[in-house]
């Protein structure tokens, strides 16, 4: 891509998804930190990861039209805002109110608002910008994601080694700094919007097509897919499998992480020779092959690098989806966009609260949960299948 004037739009747009890379990964560093200080049980520790995908949901169902009347730059802005107040507050609330976990609440309210924005507004920022090869900087752009995520345990890992999970408040402020910086950088940044390019068509209309629906499941499995492991593999690896919290984190989440932004990186260097459909089914099957050996392997090492390995496999189901939708649904604007991450984001709140209630129906027993929400991977390629068929009944 040329470094056009717009070269800093796509590197902040990036730098936003490093963010929520952050945002949704930081408080399941600190699951048994939570168990431990406030007695969380697992059901309620899954209700934050609800709350967290939720609003998101919420957001993105709003900003539909919302973001189109409020505009991409005001938009980008108050989701960083936001970010970083829920990260503050997540340092302070559970110390002044008297209700801890709804401290908790509120802080993980507060910046799931700004994920949900920036989740929204990203996507169609890049996809509106005049630069080359949109389908190479879409799967780049969400690979940002997966190297905040490689941050966020890398860095809390360094942290509480040095200083002990019970300073997790004071890295949570640490943290804030991130979308701080990335607000000022899209208080200047040129922006264009994807009314530009021509006739938007409305959620009603996009409604009617079996292609749209096709597609939102699409999204709700690979949410689902991608954050079953995402938010229980720190857990999984140390309540499961017996493994050392700093061991687990470093081998299994981080790994996780490495494995899904490198197959985007690797996509998005390569997508002229690649497929993007065939790489997608096997990926979807990888994906559940790879759940079902995490969950029935009795070799501790080979079920945590089952999970690891879940992170090539679905690392390009988000950001293909995205490319496939703009080709299969023309017209779809901010608003095609924003149906698809809300169907993500119901995906990324059911799919870990469907594994953690799995879990505790059987005694807090993560394979089982594991084990059934293979599901979510077998659906996905059962409906791209489904898609490709419906393509070719249109042709």
């Amino acid at each position: 891509m040329k470094k056009n004037k717009y070269f800093l739009t796509v590197r902040a747009c990036g730098l936003s998804y490093l963010v929520q890379g952050i945002l949704n990964n930081f408080i399941p560093l600190l699951f048994l930190t939570f168990r431990r200080t406030y007695g969380l049980t697992l059901d309620r520790i899954s209700f934050l990861i609800m709350v967290n995908f939720g609003v998101q949901m919420l957001v993105d169902y709003l900003s539909a039209k919302l973001v189109d009347i409020a505009g991409y730059r005001k938009s980008a802005v108050t989701g960083q805002l936001l970010s970083a107040l829920g990260l503050l507050g997540l340092a302070f609330l559970p110390v002044v109110m008297k209700n801890a976990y709804l401290g908790i609440i509120i802080s993980v309210f507060v910046y799931a608002v700004g994920s949900g924005l920036i989740e929204t507004v990203g996507s169609p920022i890049v996809q509106a910008c005049p630069i080359e090869d949109k389908d190479a900087q879409m799967s780049m752009l969400h690979s940002h994601y997966c190297w905040g995520h490689v941050l966020v345990v890398l860095g809390s890992s360094i942290f509480f080694a040095l200083f002990g999970t019970d300073s997790w408040r004071f890295l949570s402020c640490i943290w804030s700094l991130f979308p701080i910086v990335v607000m000022f950088m899209f208080m200047k940044v040129p922006m264009r919007s994807l009314a530009d390019d021509g006739e938007i068509i409305s959620g009603r209309k996009m409604s009617g097509m079996r292609t749209f629906w096709i597609l939102i499941v699409l999204m709700f499995c690979s949410g689902a897919a991608e954050q079953c492991i995402s938010q229980w593999i720190s857990t999984f690896a140390e309540s499961g499998l017996g493994i050392e919290k700093t061991t687990g984190d470093l081998i299994g989440t981080c790994l996780f992480a490495v494995f899904m932004g490198s197959s985007r990186v690797l996509y998005g260097k390569f997508s002229r020779k690649i497929n993007l459909a065939r790489f997608m089914l096997f990926s979807g099957s990888l994906c559940a092959a790879l759940y079902v050996t995490a969950a029935v392997s009795p070799s501790a090492a080979i079920s945590l690098a089952a999970c690891v390995l879940c992170g090539t496999s679905v690392g390009i189901m988000w950001p293909g989806i995205y490319s496939i939708s703009t080709e299969v649904i023309k017209g779809g604007g901010t608003g095609l966009f924003a149906y698809l991450a809300l169907a993500g984001d119901m995906g990324c709140a059911g799919g870990p609260a469907f594994l953690g209630f799995v879990s505790s129906a059987f005694n807090d027993n993560l394979r089982a949960g594991i084990f059934a929400s293979a599901v979510f991977p077998i659906l996905f390629v059962v409906m791209l299948a489904a898609l490709k068929i419906n393509l070719l009944e249109r042709k």
